[in-house]
């Protein structure tokens, strides 16, 4: 019984963790900006095609590919071969990027 015990307690202990990612580096890979490059422009679609790196919170690997734009606002100023920084989400079977901002 003892024994029962001491296990329930021990895998009740927030310092005990079975896999589990700590909310805060849950928060912060959701929140991280992938580094790109500017591959072409579709204005009229709000479409852009971007060369990036890993995308970490979509578990994808660095590729070029084309991009929905949440807001066609976001493709303002922006030319081919512009470097920048993005954040895209998945939703209803598109690649949607919300955020743009340039590259440091």
């Amino acid at each position: 019984m003892k024994t029962v015990l001491l296990w329930a307690a021990l895998l009740a202990s927030p310092h005990f963790a079975l896999a589990a990612e700590p909310p805060a580096a849950a928060a912060s890979a959701a929140d991280a900006m992938t580094e790109a490059e500017v591959r072409k422009i579709d204005l009229a679609a709000a479409k852009i095609t971007l060369r990036h790196g890993e995308i970490k919170s979509l578990d994808m690997p660095a590729m070029t590919m084309v991009f929905q734009a949440r807001d066609k606002r976001l493709l303002d100023g922006l030319k081919v071969g512009d470097k920048l920084r993005f954040k895209a989400v998945h939703e209803g079977g598109q690649f949607i990027v919300t955020d743009i901002q340039a590259a440091q």
